[in-house]
């Protein structure tokens, strides 16, 4: 992995300016980031979670929602992707915000902050860090990790194992949790553009991600664990925030789909609508729930009096704003991931009571519009998420027609509310290839052919520039190492 001197974070205009919906927000300005007198740790820090905001919001999200039944690519480069027809060029960029906006970012804000003993900042940079690395171990596989964005003493660095990632990341978090939790140090304060600085939400946001991180290899025990001490409440979540400035701190995703590449993406041919719509032969609700606003919040179906191709929403109004709205926030780590990752593992690990339980307090919380916006809330869209009790899991009951056993339809509820849950994010992907060869889960149909892809092509320019990547380059249908088992 080769590191430019110039990393192309514009620093003291994004700060000003807020977040740029341009995805190229790591490309022509000169601040030198390999001096550490150019910058300070604040400002750095704002530089690294907006180059995290390019990792998790912007092509990686479009390219898994593609290949998780989220969005169908309907034109241009994306049409292609849809039908599994990718280079590794296509992930250059995303490479270069892992590792250039990313990783070398928050080395300096750890280096800066010990140097004052601000362990305040150092536990944030630590928990960007971790969840921007994970994210691309999760979507390729093996990736550098104890060796990059160091060019001076590894000009090579060495691709690690997914599961060494993936302990090393563990570690990383307990580390900045333990930051996060000693009261030293000085807030970020606005610098942090996600919480204000604020401890004890990034330390929850952690746990949250250790949780994540031990569901993506399986170890439900430790993700249940973990997830006790995660995000307790909505406004614990770990959201990006947007506005309604063209071309400076706009919703990604409203900036693809409405803007810049109107009729490249749409959702004609997805799975998420079919369940969520009402009017669907394979709508997923039933006398304890109504999934109308949830459907009208994420999709599109009508331009005035015409009948449109179902599209994500990126209704901006005041009346009504989706999911995708310009000024939308657009989630990272959230409370609904917790209490879902506690019910999938309490059910894989302490049986079917703990898991309905875990599974009922999502559900009152979606009782009252939930993680909705406001605006659908409030909306002539109607919603029902009311609890459910055993007999709704017996053969025949409400959610299993098909005979299974209590503890596998308890699962397939829960793993298709996680696919809902997490549309237009990673998560859902992970979930899928996580989960594949399971009794029970949320299944695809390939868009073509026979197969699904289970990973992201490496960058071409990590290939052909650095000389510990792997040769031969798994293509997209290779299981990457955790979803193996």
């Amino acid at each position: 992995m080769k590191n430019s001197n110039k990393i192309g974070i514009g620093l003291a205009v994004l700060f000003s300016a807020g977040l740029a919906a341009c995805e190229s927000m790591v490309d022509g300005l000169n601040t030198d980031l390999n001096n550490p007198t150019d910058a300070s740790a604040t400002l750095l820090l704002t530089g690294a979670e907006l180059g995290n905001v390019s990792v998790q919001e912007g092509h990686v999200a479009r390219v898994a929602g593609m290949w998780s039944g989220y969005f169908t690519g309907t034109d241009r480069q994306y049409k292609d992707i849809y039908n599994y027809n990718v280079t590794g060029a296509a992930f250059n960029d995303v490479w270069q915000f892992v590792y250039q906006g990313v990783v070398a970012q928050t080395k300096l804000v750890e280096s800066k902050a010990a140097a004052t003993n601000n362990r305040l900042l150092q536990g944030i940079a630590k928990v960007v860090k971790a969840n921007s690395l994970g994210t691309a171990t999760a979507m390729w596989g093996d990736i550098p990790y104890a060796e990059a964005a160091d060019i001076i003493n590894f000009p090579n660095p060495k691709f690690e194992p997914q599961a060494q990632v993936y302990a090393s990341l563990q570690k990383l978090l307990d580390e900045a949790i333990a930051d996060l939790q000693s009261g030293v140090g000085t807030s970020p304060g606005v610098a942090d553009i996600h919480f204000n600085g604020d401890a004890s939400k990034w330390a929850k946001a952690a746990y949250t991600l250790k949780a994540r991180f031990f569901m993506e290899t399986k170890q439900y025990d430790l993700a249940a664990a973990a997830a006790e001490k995660g995000i307790s409440t909505e406004s614990g979540s770990l959201l990006v925030p947007h506005g309604n400035t063209l071309s400076s701190n706009e919703n990604l995703v409203y900036a693809f789909v409405a803007r810049s590449r109107v009729g490249d993406l749409n959702s004609s041919l997805a799975l998420a609508p079919a369940l969520l719509n009402p009017t669907s032969a394979t709508y997923r609700g039933n006398a304890k729930t109504d999934e109308t606003a949830r459907f009208n919040y994420y999709f599109l179906t009508k331009s005035g009096t015409l009948t449109i191709p179902t599209i994500p929403n990126t209704n901006s109004s005041t009346a009504l704003r989706g999911i995708f709205g310009q000024s939308a926030p657009y989630p990272l780590v959230t409370y609904s991931e917790n209490l879902l990752t506690a019910a999938e593992a309490a059910t894989r690990t302490t049986g079917f009571d703990a898991g309905l339980e875990k599974l009922n307090a999502f559900r009152k919380f979606m009782s009252t519009g939930g993680y909705l916006d406001a605006t659908y809330k409030a909306s002539a869209f109607t919603f029902k998420y009311e609890p459910y009790v055993a007999a709704d899991f017996a053969a025949g009951g409400l959610v299993n027609k098909d005979g299974l056993t209590t503890s596998q339809a308890l699962l397939r509820e829960i793993l298709q509310e996680r696919y809902l849950t997490f549309f237009g994010q990673v998560l859902g992907f992970n979930d899928l290839r996580r989960t594949r060869n399971e009794t029970v889960g949320v299944k695809l149909t390939p868009s073509t052919g026979s197969q699904l892809p289970e990973r992201l092509l490496y960058s071409e320019s990590e290939i052909n520039s650095n000389t510990s990547a792997p040769s031969p380059v798994p293509g997209i249908f290779e299981v990457t190492a955790v979803n193996r088992k």
